[in-house]
Protein backbone atom coordinates (compact mmCIF):
# COMPACT_ATOMS: atom_id res chain seq x y z
CA UNK A 1 0.00 0.00 0.00
CA UNK A 2 1.32 3.28 -1.14
CA UNK A 3 0.98 6.46 1.15
CA UNK A 4 0.19 9.56 -0.06
CA UNK A 5 1.92 12.75 0.06
CA UNK A 6 0.90 15.01 2.38
CA UNK A 7 0.60 18.94 2.43
CA UNK A 8 1.84 18.71 5.98
CA UNK A 9 5.42 18.97 4.99
CA UNK A 10 7.89 21.27 6.91
CA UNK A 11 10.56 23.06 6.17
CA UNK A 12 13.27 25.32 8.51
CA UNK A 13 17.04 26.90 7.31
CA UNK A 14 19.09 26.08 9.80
CA UNK A 15 20.69 29.66 9.68
CA UNK A 16 24.10 28.34 11.61
CA UNK A 17 27.93 28.51 10.98
CA UNK A 18 30.10 25.67 9.98
CA UNK A 19 31.75 24.82 13.18
CA UNK A 20 28.35 25.24 15.36
CA UNK A 21 26.26 22.21 16.93
CA UNK A 22 22.61 22.23 15.78
CA UNK A 23 19.95 23.31 18.45
CA UNK A 24 17.09 20.89 19.18
CA UNK A 25 14.30 23.16 17.94
CA UNK A 26 11.02 20.53 18.47
CA UNK A 27 8.70 23.64 17.16
CA UNK A 28 6.39 23.73 14.04
CA UNK A 29 9.36 24.76 11.37
CA UNK A 30 8.33 27.11 8.55
CA UNK A 31 9.98 28.19 5.39
CA UNK A 32 13.28 30.34 5.90
CA UNK A 33 15.69 31.36 2.94
CA UNK A 34 19.16 30.07 3.66
CA UNK A 35 22.02 32.36 4.08
CA UNK A 36 24.31 32.38 0.75
CA UNK A 37 26.61 29.56 0.87
CA UNK A 38 30.41 30.23 0.16
CA UNK A 39 30.60 27.62 -2.28
CA UNK A 40 30.05 28.50 -5.51
CA UNK A 41 27.34 26.48 -7.88
CA UNK A 42 28.43 23.77 -10.50
CA UNK A 43 27.98 24.24 -13.86
CA UNK A 44 25.64 21.30 -15.17
CA UNK A 45 27.64 20.79 -18.54
CA UNK A 46 30.79 19.81 -16.24
CA UNK A 47 29.08 17.49 -13.99
CA UNK A 48 27.67 15.51 -17.10
CA UNK A 49 31.28 15.30 -17.91
CA UNK A 50 32.54 14.61 -14.67
CA UNK A 51 29.96 13.71 -12.02
CA UNK A 52 29.92 15.30 -8.90
CA UNK A 53 31.69 13.17 -6.16
CA UNK A 54 29.76 13.34 -2.89
CA UNK A 55 30.15 11.47 -0.18
CA UNK A 56 26.22 10.31 1.68
CA UNK A 57 27.46 8.58 5.29
CA UNK A 58 24.67 7.02 7.60
CA UNK A 59 23.15 10.15 9.08
CA UNK A 60 22.35 9.85 12.91
CA UNK A 61 18.98 7.87 13.82
CA UNK A 62 19.93 4.45 13.44
CA UNK A 63 18.25 2.20 10.68
CA UNK A 64 15.92 5.14 9.59
CA UNK A 65 18.85 7.84 8.88
CA UNK A 66 20.74 5.15 7.28
CA UNK A 67 17.78 4.23 4.77
CA UNK A 68 17.51 7.93 4.24
CA UNK A 69 21.03 8.35 3.41
CA UNK A 70 20.88 5.04 1.28
CA UNK A 71 18.20 7.25 -0.81
CA UNK A 72 19.51 10.40 -1.06
CA UNK A 73 22.24 8.58 -2.90
CA UNK A 74 20.51 6.91 -4.97
CA UNK A 75 18.65 9.54 -6.79
CA UNK A 76 21.73 11.88 -7.05
CA UNK A 77 23.64 8.73 -8.35
CA UNK A 78 20.80 7.77 -10.93
CA UNK A 79 20.70 11.61 -12.26
CA UNK A 80 24.23 11.13 -14.01
CA UNK A 81 25.42 14.66 -12.29
CA UNK A 82 26.62 12.93 -9.02
CA UNK A 83 29.17 10.35 -8.35
CA UNK A 84 28.40 8.88 -4.66
CA UNK A 85 31.48 7.30 -2.87
CA UNK A 86 31.76 4.05 -1.89
CA UNK A 87 31.57 3.88 1.94
CA UNK A 88 34.74 1.68 2.35
CA UNK A 89 36.23 4.41 0.99
CA UNK A 90 35.25 6.70 4.01
CA UNK A 91 38.16 7.09 7.18
CA UNK A 92 35.02 7.87 9.73
CA UNK A 93 31.29 8.02 9.56
CA UNK A 94 29.58 11.64 9.49
CA UNK A 95 29.10 13.51 12.65
CA UNK A 96 25.44 12.57 13.98
CA UNK A 97 24.99 14.98 16.44
CA UNK A 98 25.13 18.07 14.26
CA UNK A 99 28.61 18.92 14.18
CA UNK A 100 30.93 20.07 11.90
CA UNK A 101 32.61 17.14 10.35
CA UNK A 102 36.85 16.40 10.68
CA UNK A 103 37.33 17.55 6.70
CA UNK A 104 41.17 16.17 6.57
CA UNK A 105 39.41 12.81 7.22
CA UNK A 106 37.42 13.24 3.97
CA UNK A 107 39.87 15.20 1.52
CA UNK A 108 41.49 11.63 0.81
CA UNK A 109 38.20 10.16 -0.29
CA UNK A 110 38.48 13.14 -3.17
CA UNK A 111 34.62 14.03 -1.94
CA UNK A 112 33.78 17.55 -3.00
CA UNK A 113 30.33 17.49 -1.19
CA UNK A 114 29.19 15.53 2.17
CA UNK A 115 26.25 15.12 3.33
CA UNK A 116 25.60 14.45 7.07
CA UNK A 117 22.95 14.60 9.30
CA UNK A 118 19.95 13.14 11.97
CA UNK A 119 16.75 11.99 11.78
CA UNK A 120 13.91 11.71 14.14
CA UNK A 121 10.86 9.53 14.86
CA UNK A 122 8.82 10.66 17.17
CA UNK A 123 6.13 7.97 16.02
CA UNK A 124 4.09 10.24 14.26
CA UNK A 125 6.26 12.85 12.05
CA UNK A 126 9.79 12.43 10.98
CA UNK A 127 12.54 14.94 11.08
CA UNK A 128 15.37 14.98 8.96
CA UNK A 129 18.48 17.43 9.62
CA UNK A 130 20.99 17.78 6.86
CA UNK A 131 24.05 19.92 6.31
CA UNK A 132 25.89 19.92 2.95
CA UNK A 133 29.38 21.00 3.14
CA UNK A 134 32.07 21.82 0.49
CA UNK A 135 34.80 19.79 1.67
CA UNK A 136 38.10 20.99 0.45
CA UNK A 137 37.28 24.88 1.99
CA UNK A 138 35.71 22.96 4.74
CA UNK A 139 32.37 25.14 4.33
CA UNK A 140 28.93 24.86 5.33
CA UNK A 141 26.67 25.27 2.13
CA UNK A 142 23.49 24.33 3.44
CA UNK A 143 22.02 23.55 6.63
CA UNK A 144 17.81 22.31 6.83
CA UNK A 145 15.51 20.66 8.26
CA UNK A 146 12.24 18.97 7.24
CA UNK A 147 9.67 17.62 9.19
CA UNK A 148 6.58 15.24 7.67
CA UNK A 149 4.24 12.44 8.49
CA UNK A 150 6.02 9.06 9.84
CA UNK A 151 4.62 7.04 6.83
CA UNK A 152 5.88 9.48 4.47
CA UNK A 153 9.44 9.54 5.55
CA UNK A 154 11.02 8.17 2.24
CA UNK A 155 9.08 11.58 0.75
CA UNK A 156 11.66 13.34 3.02
CA UNK A 157 14.18 11.57 1.94
CA UNK A 158 13.49 12.69 -1.31
CA UNK A 159 12.82 16.50 -1.06
CA UNK A 160 16.41 16.46 0.93
CA UNK A 161 18.38 15.13 -2.36
CA UNK A 162 15.56 17.67 -4.41
CA UNK A 163 17.69 20.66 -1.70
CA UNK A 164 21.07 19.15 -2.88
CA UNK A 165 21.05 19.13 -6.29
CA UNK A 166 19.81 22.79 -6.35
CA UNK A 167 22.07 24.04 -4.04
CA UNK A 168 24.88 22.22 -5.51
CA UNK A 169 23.51 22.70 -9.90
CA UNK A 170 21.46 25.51 -9.22
CA UNK A 171 18.23 23.96 -10.89
CA UNK A 172 15.50 21.86 -9.33
CA UNK A 173 15.56 18.51 -8.55
CA UNK A 174 12.67 15.68 -9.57
CA UNK A 175 12.88 13.40 -6.87
CA UNK A 176 9.88 14.34 -4.90
CA UNK A 177 7.49 13.16 -7.83
CA UNK A 178 5.96 10.17 -8.95
CA UNK A 179 5.15 8.14 -12.62
CA UNK A 180 2.09 6.98 -13.83
CA UNK A 181 2.10 4.09 -16.79
CA UNK A 182 0.43 1.30 -18.20
CA UNK A 183 1.03 -2.01 -16.70
CA UNK A 184 0.64 -5.09 -18.93
CA UNK A 185 0.69 -8.91 -18.30
CA UNK A 186 -0.27 -11.63 -20.46
CA UNK A 187 0.31 -12.91 -23.96
CA UNK A 188 0.64 -10.07 -26.63
CA UNK A 189 -3.01 -10.39 -28.13
CA UNK A 190 -4.60 -10.43 -24.65
CA UNK A 191 -2.80 -7.93 -22.59
CA UNK A 192 -4.02 -6.86 -19.70
CA UNK A 193 -3.81 -3.43 -19.43
CA UNK A 194 -3.97 -1.32 -16.23
CA UNK A 195 -2.88 1.80 -14.62
CA UNK A 196 -0.20 1.86 -12.53
CA UNK A 197 1.34 4.58 -10.45
CA UNK A 198 5.23 4.90 -8.36
CA UNK A 199 7.56 7.16 -6.97
CA UNK A 200 10.11 8.49 -9.25
CA UNK A 201 12.85 5.78 -8.32
CA UNK A 202 10.62 2.81 -8.97
CA UNK A 203 9.28 2.42 -5.35
CA UNK A 204 5.71 2.37 -4.06
CA UNK A 205 4.44 0.39 -6.76
CA UNK A 206 0.45 0.31 -7.23
CA UNK A 207 -2.29 -0.23 -9.81
CA UNK A 208 -5.14 2.32 -10.12
CA UNK A 209 -7.33 0.19 -11.84
CA UNK A 210 -8.14 -3.48 -12.44
CA UNK A 211 -7.70 -3.67 -15.95
CA UNK A 212 -11.67 -4.99 -16.52
CA UNK A 213 -11.25 -2.57 -19.29
CA UNK A 214 -8.08 -1.38 -21.51
CA UNK A 215 -6.98 1.72 -19.36
CA UNK A 216 -4.04 4.33 -21.88
CA UNK A 217 -2.57 7.77 -21.78
CA UNK A 218 -2.62 8.69 -17.98
CA UNK A 219 -1.38 12.21 -17.47
CA UNK A 220 -1.85 13.78 -13.90
CA UNK A 221 -2.93 17.01 -13.09
CA UNK A 222 -0.50 19.74 -12.05
CA UNK A 223 -1.41 20.11 -8.37
CA UNK A 224 -3.80 17.56 -6.93
CA UNK A 225 -4.12 13.43 -6.64
CA UNK A 226 -5.80 13.29 -9.94
CA UNK A 227 -5.02 11.49 -13.54
CA UNK A 228 -6.69 11.95 -17.03
CA UNK A 229 -6.70 9.13 -19.11
CA UNK A 230 -8.69 6.90 -22.09
CA UNK A 231 -11.10 3.74 -21.02
CA UNK A 232 -12.65 1.46 -22.64
CA UNK A 233 -15.30 1.11 -20.03
CA UNK A 234 -18.65 -0.23 -21.16
CA UNK A 235 -16.58 -0.65 -24.66
CA UNK A 236 -17.08 2.87 -25.10
CA UNK A 237 -13.36 4.65 -25.32
CA UNK A 238 -13.74 7.96 -24.08
CA UNK A 239 -11.53 9.89 -21.62
CA UNK A 240 -11.93 10.07 -17.63
CA UNK A 241 -10.53 11.18 -14.57
CA UNK A 242 -9.32 9.36 -11.55
CA UNK A 243 -8.67 10.37 -8.41
CA UNK A 244 -5.57 8.53 -7.36
CA UNK A 245 -6.11 8.15 -3.59
CA UNK A 246 -10.01 7.17 -3.66
CA UNK A 247 -9.85 5.22 -6.76
CA UNK A 248 -13.40 7.73 -7.78
CA UNK A 249 -13.25 7.69 -11.43
CA UNK A 250 -15.59 9.57 -13.64
CA UNK A 251 -16.10 10.57 -17.56
CA UNK A 252 -14.71 14.05 -18.91
CA UNK A 253 -17.77 15.77 -20.71
CA UNK A 254 -20.53 14.17 -23.05
CA UNK A 255 -19.81 13.05 -26.48
CA UNK A 256 -21.28 10.98 -28.53
CA UNK A 257 -17.61 9.69 -30.46
CA UNK A 258 -14.23 8.71 -29.16
CA UNK A 259 -12.59 11.09 -27.05
CA UNK A 260 -8.61 10.15 -26.55
CA UNK A 261 -4.90 11.21 -25.55
CA UNK A 262 -6.20 14.32 -23.00
CA UNK A 263 -3.65 16.37 -21.04
CA UNK A 264 -4.43 19.12 -18.33
CA UNK A 265 -3.22 22.83 -18.87
CA UNK A 266 -0.72 24.28 -16.42
CA UNK A 267 -3.43 25.58 -14.07
CA UNK A 268 -5.15 22.38 -14.54
CA UNK A 269 -8.37 24.14 -15.00
CA UNK A 270 -8.58 22.61 -18.68
CA UNK A 271 -7.93 19.43 -20.22
CA UNK A 272 -7.26 19.36 -23.98
CA UNK A 273 -8.22 16.06 -25.80
CA UNK A 274 -8.73 14.53 -29.33
CA UNK A 275 -12.51 13.91 -30.01
CA UNK A 276 -13.26 11.80 -33.40
CA UNK A 277 -15.17 13.46 -35.82
CA UNK A 278 -16.29 12.16 -39.43
CA UNK A 279 -12.99 9.89 -39.86
CA UNK A 280 -10.85 12.16 -38.49
CA UNK A 281 -10.18 13.83 -34.83
CA UNK A 282 -9.94 17.74 -33.38
CA UNK A 283 -8.47 18.73 -30.80
CA UNK A 284 -11.28 20.38 -28.01
CA UNK A 285 -10.76 21.80 -24.59
CA UNK A 286 -13.10 21.13 -21.69
CA UNK A 287 -13.48 23.01 -18.75
CA UNK A 288 -16.02 23.39 -15.97
CA UNK A 289 -18.69 21.51 -18.37
CA UNK A 290 -17.89 23.49 -21.30
CA UNK A 291 -16.58 22.25 -24.22
CA UNK A 292 -14.17 24.75 -26.90
CA UNK A 293 -13.70 23.06 -30.40
CA UNK A 294 -9.86 24.45 -31.12
CA UNK A 295 -9.13 22.44 -34.66
CA UNK A 296 -11.65 21.82 -37.87
CA UNK A 297 -9.01 20.63 -40.19
CA UNK A 298 -10.77 17.66 -41.27
CA UNK A 299 -7.82 15.52 -40.44
CA UNK A 300 -6.31 13.59 -37.47
CA UNK A 301 -5.66 15.96 -34.93
CA UNK A 302 -4.03 14.26 -31.75
CA UNK A 303 -1.93 14.44 -28.63
CA UNK A 304 -2.26 18.29 -27.68
CA UNK A 305 0.15 19.41 -24.83
CA UNK A 306 -0.14 23.22 -23.52
CA UNK A 307 2.76 24.84 -22.69
CA UNK A 308 4.39 26.44 -19.51
CA UNK A 309 2.70 29.21 -20.07
CA UNK A 310 -0.35 28.04 -20.78
CA UNK A 311 -0.64 30.49 -24.13
CA UNK A 312 0.56 27.73 -26.99
CA UNK A 313 -0.19 24.11 -27.66
CA UNK A 314 1.49 21.45 -29.23
CA UNK A 315 -0.11 18.57 -31.26
CA UNK A 316 0.33 16.12 -33.91
CA UNK A 317 -1.92 16.43 -37.46
CA UNK A 318 -1.64 15.02 -40.83
CA UNK A 319 -3.39 17.46 -42.24
CA UNK A 320 -0.28 18.11 -44.77
CA UNK A 321 -0.48 14.66 -45.45
CA UNK A 322 2.09 12.91 -43.38
CA UNK A 323 1.50 13.11 -39.59
CA UNK A 324 3.65 16.00 -38.01
CA UNK A 325 3.94 18.75 -35.12
CA UNK A 326 1.88 22.16 -35.01
CA UNK A 327 1.92 24.65 -32.73
CA UNK A 328 -1.29 26.71 -32.10
CA UNK A 329 -2.78 29.13 -30.19
CA UNK A 330 -4.70 27.88 -26.70
CA UNK A 331 -7.45 29.45 -28.15
CA UNK A 332 -6.52 27.15 -31.88
CA UNK A 333 -5.65 30.44 -33.78
CA UNK A 334 -2.41 30.45 -35.72
CA UNK A 335 -1.45 26.75 -36.26
CA UNK A 336 1.89 26.42 -37.93
CA UNK A 337 3.88 23.10 -38.73
CA UNK A 338 7.03 23.13 -36.73
CA UNK A 339 8.52 19.27 -37.90
CA UNK A 340 9.97 19.38 -40.89
CA UNK A 341 12.85 16.05 -40.82
CA UNK A 342 13.11 12.70 -42.38
CA UNK A 343 9.41 10.93 -41.30
CA UNK A 344 6.53 11.00 -39.39
CA UNK A 345 6.35 12.97 -35.88
CA UNK A 346 3.81 12.11 -32.89
CA UNK A 347 3.60 11.99 -29.39
CA UNK A 348 4.61 15.91 -28.95
CA UNK A 349 5.29 17.41 -25.00
CA UNK A 350 6.46 20.67 -23.63
CA UNK A 351 9.08 20.79 -21.70
CA UNK A 352 8.00 22.38 -18.29
CA UNK A 353 11.27 25.13 -19.26
CA UNK A 354 9.41 25.54 -22.07
CA UNK A 355 12.67 25.55 -23.72
CA UNK A 356 12.01 22.05 -25.79
CA UNK A 357 9.43 20.02 -27.22
CA UNK A 358 9.79 15.81 -27.30
CA UNK A 359 8.53 13.63 -29.70
CA UNK A 360 8.57 10.32 -31.56
CA UNK A 361 9.89 10.26 -35.08
CA UNK A 362 9.18 6.95 -37.10
CA UNK A 363 9.98 6.35 -40.50
CA UNK A 364 8.32 3.79 -42.45
CA UNK A 365 8.17 0.96 -39.88
CA UNK A 366 8.75 -0.12 -36.52
CA UNK A 367 12.54 -0.85 -37.43
CA UNK A 368 13.18 3.14 -37.05
CA UNK A 369 11.35 4.79 -34.37
CA UNK A 370 13.55 7.41 -32.49
CA UNK A 371 13.13 9.90 -29.42
CA UNK A 372 14.15 13.86 -29.94
CA UNK A 373 14.00 17.05 -28.76
CA UNK A 374 13.94 20.59 -30.98
CA UNK A 375 13.20 24.26 -29.81
CA UNK A 376 9.60 25.45 -29.99
CA UNK A 377 9.79 26.95 -33.34
CA UNK A 378 11.14 23.77 -34.82
CA UNK A 379 14.90 24.34 -34.97
CA UNK A 380 17.86 22.43 -33.27
CA UNK A 381 16.05 18.64 -33.29
CA UNK A 382 18.01 16.12 -32.08
CA UNK A 383 17.18 12.61 -31.40
CA UNK A 384 18.18 10.89 -28.24
CA UNK A 385 17.44 7.57 -28.35
CA UNK A 386 16.22 4.98 -31.42
CA UNK A 387 15.38 1.23 -31.83
CA UNK A 388 12.93 -0.70 -32.84
CA UNK A 389 10.37 0.74 -31.56
CA UNK A 390 10.52 3.38 -28.90
CA UNK A 391 7.78 6.07 -27.82
CA UNK A 392 5.92 8.04 -25.89
CA UNK A 393 8.42 10.43 -24.52
CA UNK A 394 7.50 12.38 -20.65
CA UNK A 395 9.81 15.05 -19.13
CA UNK A 396 10.71 15.51 -15.32
CA UNK A 397 9.44 18.13 -13.66
CA UNK A 398 12.55 20.29 -13.95
CA UNK A 399 12.91 19.50 -17.59
CA UNK A 400 16.01 17.53 -17.34
CA UNK A 401 15.16 14.18 -17.61
CA UNK A 402 13.05 12.61 -20.28
CA UNK A 403 11.13 9.25 -19.70
CA UNK A 404 10.01 6.80 -22.32
CA UNK A 405 8.91 3.48 -23.44
CA UNK A 406 11.05 0.93 -25.09
CA UNK A 407 9.99 -2.05 -27.58
CA UNK A 408 11.34 -5.57 -27.85
CA UNK A 409 11.14 -7.64 -30.64
CA UNK A 410 9.15 -11.30 -30.00
CA UNK A 411 8.56 -14.12 -32.17
CA UNK A 412 5.79 -14.89 -34.23
CA UNK A 413 3.95 -16.07 -30.79
CA UNK A 414 5.17 -13.05 -29.21
CA UNK A 415 8.27 -14.90 -27.00
CA UNK A 416 10.92 -12.25 -26.05
CA UNK A 417 8.18 -9.67 -26.51
CA UNK A 418 8.80 -7.04 -23.04
CA UNK A 419 8.29 -3.30 -22.96
CA UNK A 420 10.17 -1.61 -20.83
CA UNK A 421 10.74 2.30 -19.40
CA UNK A 422 13.70 4.37 -19.79
CA UNK A 423 15.09 7.58 -18.49
CA UNK A 424 17.93 9.47 -20.35
CA UNK A 425 19.25 13.11 -19.95
CA UNK A 426 17.40 15.75 -22.31
CA UNK A 427 21.55 16.28 -23.55
CA UNK A 428 21.33 11.99 -25.12
CA UNK A 429 23.28 10.70 -21.72
CA UNK A 430 22.43 8.88 -19.04
CA UNK A 431 20.41 6.11 -20.05
CA UNK A 432 18.57 3.66 -17.68
CA UNK A 433 16.19 1.16 -17.47
CA UNK A 434 13.74 1.78 -14.68
CA UNK A 435 12.52 -0.97 -12.83
CA UNK A 436 8.86 -1.81 -12.82
CA UNK A 437 6.70 -4.98 -11.62
CA UNK A 438 5.03 -5.39 -15.29
CA UNK A 439 6.00 -4.57 -18.77
CA UNK A 440 5.30 -0.95 -19.16
CA UNK A 441 4.60 1.48 -21.61
CA UNK A 442 3.31 5.09 -22.10
CA UNK A 443 4.80 7.05 -18.98
CA UNK A 444 4.26 10.32 -17.38
CA UNK A 445 5.43 12.82 -14.85
CA UNK A 446 4.36 14.14 -11.70
CA UNK A 447 4.86 17.70 -11.24
CA UNK A 448 7.25 18.09 -8.21
CA UNK A 449 5.74 17.80 -4.97
CA UNK A 450 2.30 15.72 -6.52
Amino acid sequence: MILLPSPAFRRRELMIGAATALAAAPVPVIAQETAPGRSAVIDVSNARNAPIPIAVPDMGGGPLGAAISGIIANDLGRSGLFRPLDRAAFIQGGPTDGGAPNFENWKPTGAQALVTGQAFDDGSQVRVEFRLWDVLPGNQIQGTAFTGPRGNWRKVAHIVADAIYQRLLGEKGYFDSKIVYVASQGPKDRRVRRLAIMDQDSENQRFLTDGSWLALSPRFHPSRDEVVFMSYQNNQPRVYTLNTSTGAQSPLGRFDNMTFSPRYSPDGGTVAMAASNMGGSDIVAVSGGSVRRLTSSGAIDVSPCFSPDGKRIVFASDRGGDQQIYVMGADGSSPRRISFGSGRYGTPVWSPRGDLIAFTRYAGDTSNFAIGVMRPDGAGERILADGWLVEGPTFAPNGRVLMFWRETRGDSRGNGFSARLYSIDVTGFNEQAVSTPTDATDPAWSALGV
